[in-house]
């Protein structure tokens, strides 16, 4: 069993702050991308269409499930690693939809690859731009 250190205590994560945290940031990322409802919808997972509006009219409602917040923090870990690559927040926030050469995407965009609906793909992707910024942090 893993134990924290004596001095050191466990932080309680609020599912519930943390949803409303998630949705807010994807909301934020989607408009800088540029996204389409249908695509938002596609890369949160494919919620109802109900689910999805509820959800960006008041996210301090939702309590998502771990799928939907795992897509979000591959979603936030692509886009700061997009911020930090390229020179200008224009340039980064279009390369998610610019046809992209490297073997990974075949002449598609990242955003094509992610909207497959596989979380595995926004996984992928995230992996690429943290290679390419030499490793995770």
């Amino acid at each position: 069993m893993n134990k924290l250190p004596q001095n050191q205590k466990a932080i309680a994560v609020d599912p519930k702050r943390l949803s409303t945290a998630g949705l807010k940031a994807f909301f934020n990322i989607a408009r800088d991308w540029n996204l389409k409802n249908d695509q938002e919808i596609t890369l949160l997972g494919n919620p109802s269409r109900a689910t999805y509006f509820k959800w960006k009219k008041t996210p301090e409602t939702a309590q998502l499930n771990r799928d939907t917040l795992e897509r979000i923090s591959y979603l936030l870990g692509i886009y700061k690693s997009l911020q930090i690559l390229l020179p200008s927040h224009i340039s980064a926030d279009s390369w998610i939809s610019k046809p992209n050469s490297a073997p990974l995407f075949g002449g598609r965009s990242a955003l094509d690859r992610m909207l497959s609906g596989n979380v595995a793909d926004l996984f992928v992707v995230r992996q690429y731009l943290d290679a390419a910024r030499g490793g995770w942090s």
